[in-house]
C-alpha cells in the first residue's frame, strides 16, 4: 500500500502547487478585465470606422477617451493596489466610453 500511497501523495502536492501558482488575485481579474473590456470597445469603434458608421473625427475623440481610460488605469495601478472605489471609477469611465462609442455609431452621421 505505501508503494503506491508515495507517488499519489506527490502527485497531489505537485498538481496543489500547480493549482497555487496559478491563482488569479481578484486584482488581477479586474486587470484583466478593463483590458479585455478594452480591447472589446477599440474593435468596436475599428468596426465602426470600417462601416462608415464613425466619421474621422468621432474616431479620434473615441480613440482620445480609451487612451484617457488607459492612462488612468495605469496611475490606479502604479501604487500596486486598484482600491474598490478606483475600481469603480474605472468601470464608469468605461461605460461612459461605451455609450459614447454606441451614440456615435447610430448618430446618422455617415
Amino acid at each position: 500500500m505505501s508503494f503506491w500511497l508515495k507517488p499519489l501523495t506527490a502527485a497531489v502536492l505537485a498538481l496543489g502547487a500547480v493549482t497555487a501558482a496559478q491563482a488569479v488575485t481578484p486584482a488581477e481579474r479586474q486587470a484583466q478585465r478593463v483590458e479585455n473590456r478594452q480591447a472589446r470597445q477599440a474593435e468596436r469603434i475599428d468596426q465602426g470606422v470600417a462601416s462608415g458608421q464613425l466619421t474621422r473625427r468621432e474616431e479620434k475623440r473615441l480613440e482620445h477617451q480609451q487612451q484617457y481610460i488607459a492612462n488612468m488605469e495605469n496611475r490606479m495601478e502604479s501604487d500596486g493596489k486598484v482600491t474598490g472605489r478606483e475600481a469603480v471609477r474605472m468601470e464608469h469611465a468605461q461605460d461612459r466610453a461605451s455609450r459614447n462609442i454606441h451614440r456615435k455609431k447610430h448618430n446618422a452621421r455617415h
